[in-house]
């Protein structure tokens, strides 16, 4: 299984971090510290949407059509002449369905923590998300998962293959006072700086080896 940190480690990684970083005018360090937090807040809130019936059945529903993994067959001409419109505006619709009224806090919080502004790391998201959609559509039809418990499974498994109490140590960070918002408090959260919570950044520096 391949999780995130294999994506972001191999060539294709190393392609999409170069593409993304000249398409939005950034040094490759901080557009790689910004992917490598964003893309487990993505798969996490996507797993933590995945709980319900409904919030599963519409992302295998996606994951099946447009999502299925082809914009991954060739990242060099998605990058070549700059990134089409419509793939940015897919990002949007993406990263609206998965945040929701958070995105701009989750904007914020990385705009801090890779210290590029959020404008910036607004436009590295919206790359980002229909590429880790196809990631995972990719993953999906590899693994033959069509349930929500498979697909809970699966994004687990990508979000570094940790054991079943640190997921759920993820999970519960990502819903920090149980009130079924994925992203409450997310600045405290990828910031660290929130004692109560052990600091979602130091966990997920540990899963990229960062």
């Amino acid at each position: 299984m391949s999780g995130l940190l294999d994506l972001l480690n191999s060539p294709m990684g190393k392609q999409l971090i170069s593409g993304v970083a000249g398409q939005t005018q950034q040094p490759e360090n901080k557009t790689a510290d910004v992917l490598s937090m964003a893309m487990p807040l993505l798969l996490g809130a996507m797993k933590k949407n995945v709980s319900s019936p409904d919030g599963a059945a519409g992302l295998m529903s996606a994951l099946s059509g447009k999502h299925d993994g082809s914009i991954l067959n060739d990242l060099g001409s998605l990058f070549g002449g700059g990134v089409d419109d419509s793939v940015m505006q897919d990002g949007a619709g993406i990263l609206g369905h998965v945040f929701g009224n958070k995105q701009p806090q989750v904007e914020n919080a990385l705009s801090q923590k890779s210290g590029l502004d959020a404008g910036s790391v607004a436009q590295i998201l919206k790359i980002a998300a229909p590429i880790v959609m196809g990631f995972l559509g990719k993953q999906t039809a590899q693994s033959n998962v069509s349930d929500s418990n498979g697909m809970n499974a699966l994004l687990g498994s990508m979000l570094g293959g940790q054991p079943q109490e640190n997921q759920s140590l993820i999970t519960t960070l990502l819903d920090a006072d149980g009130d079924g918002s994925i992203l409450d408090d997310v600045a405290g959260m990828v910031m660290g700086s929130n004692k109560k919570k052990g600091g979602l950044g130091g966990l997920l520096g540990g899963l990229f080896g960062k």
